[in-house]
């Protein structure tokens, strides 16, 4: 009788643990999805804005490299969003569109290690703006 509660506690710990790192580790992947998509958008912002002269394509993306490296929970892992600029025109007419795409390939904590996630962890956000 004694030893009955600790031999149940030892059957359930595995799985409240494995359960308690999965919500952790996919709000953590949650909130790293909103971090690039906003960071798209940031990005997209600074393209259209008129001004003389008109942000680079380096900006654009200068942009989206220090908002996620300020933003991103990565855990130490190296890894950086690539980002794709569709549209550019430094003499762009009003209406014309700008597209950002980012792309960041997320590295799990503890998942990995117990199934095999897929494509699950390569993030992608587009953003399209008109310039103004």
């Amino acid at each position: 009788q004694k030893g009955a509660s600790a031999v149940e506690f030892a059957l359930v710990l595995p799985i409240l643990a494995l359960l308690t790192f999965g919500i952790i580790e996919f709000s953590v992947y949650l909130y790293n999805q909103q971090v690039i998509t906003n960071a798209s958008r940031e990005a997209a912002r600074a393209g259209i804005v008129s001004q003389n002269p008109r942000v680079t394509v380096a900006d654009i993306s200068a942009v989206v490299t220090n908002y996620t490296q300020n933003h991103l929970v990565t855990f130490g892992a190296q890894n950086n969003p690539t980002v794709t600029v569709t549209g550019y025109n430094a003499n762009a007419p009003f209406g014309a569109d700008l597209t950002i795409q980012v792309n960041y390939n997320y590295s799990f904590l503890v998942i990995p290690n117990f199934i095999a996630i897929g494509t699950l962890g390569n993030m992608q956000a587009t953003t399209v703006m008109r310039y103004e």
